[in-house]
């Protein structure tokens, strides 16, 4: 029996579509008034936009070059993700140029191309990671690396890797080794801006603990760190003995508090802790310490 999903709110798609040109705006802001006029460039299809723009007479602009690079990409996306992939996508790349168009004769920022580099990388990473958050993306490098790496014994990220190398020597080539040293450590602090704005900033971590006292593990977790517990059955590998995990979500913070708890009750307790990109659902937020 086919079961119809629930359809997106039209609220919810209002409120997508408004952010990414919000995310389209600051990554516009970031390239006109501070890569760009520092000579500094990003990776991807950006990037070579960049590039091409430079070497190129004035009347073709870096919004055209953008769109017309990054659209063949849109199209391959649409059958590789979907088709809310690639029109979240196009209107990303679209209000891209044309935010960067009308920035395109304001005046720079005036600072040292190390501020440059550095406040241009985070001001693109937060606009890149606003537009991914929210279901797009404005640079067609990912979606060329997943239909390759089907066919090409290469991870995603290694062929990124491959592409932003060989676009940066191309940097070196036109702009200068310097200007391509800056726009390496531009793209490094978009590219962990990126990680931040997609993943969120709340610290988190899960925690496994095997422990003969599972119940009061689990107890003391509730009561003294406001945290629920949740009890997984487990099988010992090397005595094959049925045994009870406890799994909890906690903060960055209160990870020692949790190893304290648990090995004052069983000093035995064998604990993994794990880093969690995202925590939603249920009532963590809300926990009573």
């Amino acid at each position: 029996m086919h079961r119809e999903h629930k359809k997106e709110s039209l609220q919810h798609v209002f409120f997508r579509i408004f952010m990414i040109i919000i995310g389209a705006g600051f990554a516009a802001a970031a390239i006109e008034l501070f890569l760009l006029p520092n000579q500094i460039i990003d990776g991807g299809i950006i990037g070579i936009s960049m590039i091409v723009d430079y070497l190129t007479p004035s009347y073709i602009t870096f919004g055209l070059l953008v769109v017309v690079f990054n659209l063949p990409f849109m199209y391959s996306g649409y059958k590789q993700i979907g088709k809310t992939f690639m029109w979240s996508s196009i209107l990303g790349i679209v209000s891209l140029a044309i935010i960067e168009t009308l920035l395109h004769h304001a005046k720079p920022v005036e600072v040292e191309p190390i501020l440059a580099a550095v406040f241009g990388g985070l001001l693109l990473g937060a606009g890149v990671g606003i537009v991914i958050r929210n279901g797009g993306s404005m640079d067609g490098t990912e979606i060329l690396s997943i239909i390759l790496t089907k066919k090409l014994p290469f991870s995603v990220g290694e062929f990124v890797m491959f592409i932003n190398i060989f676009i940066f020597a191309i940097a070196a080539f036109v702009f200068g080794i310097e200007s391509a040293m800056y726009s390496v450590l531009a793209y490094y602090i978009a590219f962990k801006t990126i990680d931040t704005v997609v993943e969120g900033l709340d610290e988190t971590k899960a925690a496994i603990i095997v422990s003969e006292q599972f119940d009061e593990v689990s107890d003391a977790i509730l009561h003294r760190l406001g945290r629920g517990t949740t009890k997984l059955k487990g099988r010992g590998g090397y005595t094959d003995e049925e045994k009870e995990v406890v799994y909890v979500v906690v903060t960055r913070l209160e990870v020692t508090k949790l190893k304290a708890i648990t090995h004052e009750i069983d000093p035995n307790a064998f604990i993994t802790i794990m880093d969690t990109h995202e925590v939603r659902g249920g009532k963590f937020k809300s926990a009573v310490h």
